[in-house]
């Protein structure tokens, strides 16, 4: 666990139970577990800079965890708070080192803190988004992020 990677997430503690459900659901999802392990050794992401604004589940995790094993650099915040799984984004932070801000329930002010840290790139980057927070946050506060 690296105590550094910036992150809000409710308790890194959560992160051994978030682990074995992002497990399972890897389980079910064959197509991008095959396409994890190419990217480990081809690296096609590298020096990609992705910012998510996504619903924080397991589904999810094995997509970012996915991207960064390809070499992209990826922050995600929830595009829907009420969906959060806390463990998913504990384990997220300490097992994988991907800067997660997300909080299951959270709003207003903290939400869109989280949106403006998961667009905290250096020099940009692609977002990714299911909601129009961070795309809306993007073009008032990072001309040229998009």
């Amino acid at each position: 666990m690296n105590p550094s990677i910036p992150h809000r997430v409710r308790d890194l503690a959560l992160a051994a139970e978030g682990r074995r459900r992002i497990a399972w659901a890897r389980a079910d999802m064959p197509v991008l577990s095959q396409i994890a392990e190419r990217f480990v050794h081809a690296r096609p992401l590298a020096g990609v800079r992705v910012s998510a604004c996504l619903h924080v589940t397991t589904e999810t995790a094995n997509l970012v965890t996915t991207l960064a094993a390809g070499g992209a650099s990826v922050r995600l915040c929830a595009s829907n708070p009420l969906s959060t799984q806390d463990d998913v984004a504990a384990a997220l932070v300490a097992d994988h080192a991907i800067p997660v801000f997300a909080v299951r329930g959270e709003g207003g002010e903290d939400y869109y803190r989280d949106v403006d840290q998961a667009l905290a790139h250096p020099d940009g980057g692609l977002t990714s988004r299911s909601t129009t927070a961070p795309i809306s946050s993007a073009a008032c506060t990072r001309p040229g992020a998009i």
